[in-house]
């Protein structure tokens, strides 16, 4: 179980436009890590345009913002295109990130349950240490809640 202090798991994944990103190339940076369940849906879509939309205030915090998908490269290419996003978006298909970071869990809808990413972003300082876990994200005022801790961990 990962824990805020604890050392953030390293990560290799093919990004979109065929670019391999890993945790060790934000290393001496701040980074926000965030997994959500599927492209171009409503949540994930409105999560999305809310980072891209506040992308110059993280840079100006001199953070990078990554989001992951079990979804495609592909996938994520027209994503992004769509949306006009401006941070890379990571393709795990195989689930290794979302196991390292605990957030493929069991969930339901309807009374269906279903294995599915649950939606958490993870705000890792500049030595690679998780200074910040939102478990269960709901998007209104999340993007507030990151900025503010973020500022407190310069």
């Amino acid at each position: 179980m990962l824990k805020e202090g604890g050392r953030a798991p390293a990560f290799s994944a093919e990004a979109d436009g065929g670019k391999k990103v890993s945790l060790k190339d934000y290393k001496g940076q701040p980074l926000v890590l965030y997994f959500y369940p599927k492209d171009d849906t409503t949540g994930c879509t409105k999560e999305a345009c809310d980072f891209r939309d506040s992308i110059a205030q993280f840079k100006r915090l001199k953070t990078a913002v990554l989001g992951v998908s079990k979804d495609s490269v592909e996938k994520h290419e027209k994503f992004k295109k769509k949306y006009n996003l401006n941070f890379p978006l990571l393709s795990d298909e195989e689930g290794k990130i979302c196991e390292a970071y605990g957030v493929w869990k069991q969930k339901s809808m309807y009374g269906r349950k279903y294995m599915g990413i649950e939606r958490t972003t993870f705000l890792i300082d500049s030595s690679g240490k998780v200074a910040k876990i939102y478990p269960k994200v709901k998007i209104p005022g999340h993007i507030d809640a990151v900025l503010a801790d973020l500022k407190e961990i310069q």
